[in-house]
């Protein structure tokens, strides 16, 4: 019993490591959203904006980039929050496996 919860508990540990580097990476894209959204606002609404789509950049809407930079920030906020609450779930899992094994080594 001890060694298959520590397999579970082994599990879970790297579980949580894939979800704290997702969270990490997710981070890195909303501050790199959050640049871009701050230059618009240095903008003027006649400047000319480019999407880059595969090795081509393609003029868009001044408009329409600022638009899909915002849902790109909410979408990312939400896959933060979730990302967090996978986390938490996780180090609570951690914890209670962690209960088990100590308790079965005394």
């Amino acid at each position: 019993m001890s060694a298959e919860l520590g397999a579970k508990y082994q599990s879970l540990q790297n579980e949580l490591e894939e979800l704290v580097t997702a969270r990490q990476k997710l981070e890195t894209q909303l501050q790199e959203n959050k640049i871009v959204n701050e230059e618009f606002a240095t903008l003027k609404e006649d400047t000319v904006v480019y999407k880059l789509t595969g090795n081509v950049l393609l003029p868009v809407e001044h408009d329409d980039a600022k638009n899909n930079v915002d849902k790109r920030l909410e979408f990312i906020g939400e896959e933060i929050k979730r990302c967090e609450d996978n986390i938490r779930s996780k180090q609570q899992e951690l914890e209670t496996i962690r209960g088990q094994l100590i308790s079965q080594q005394k």
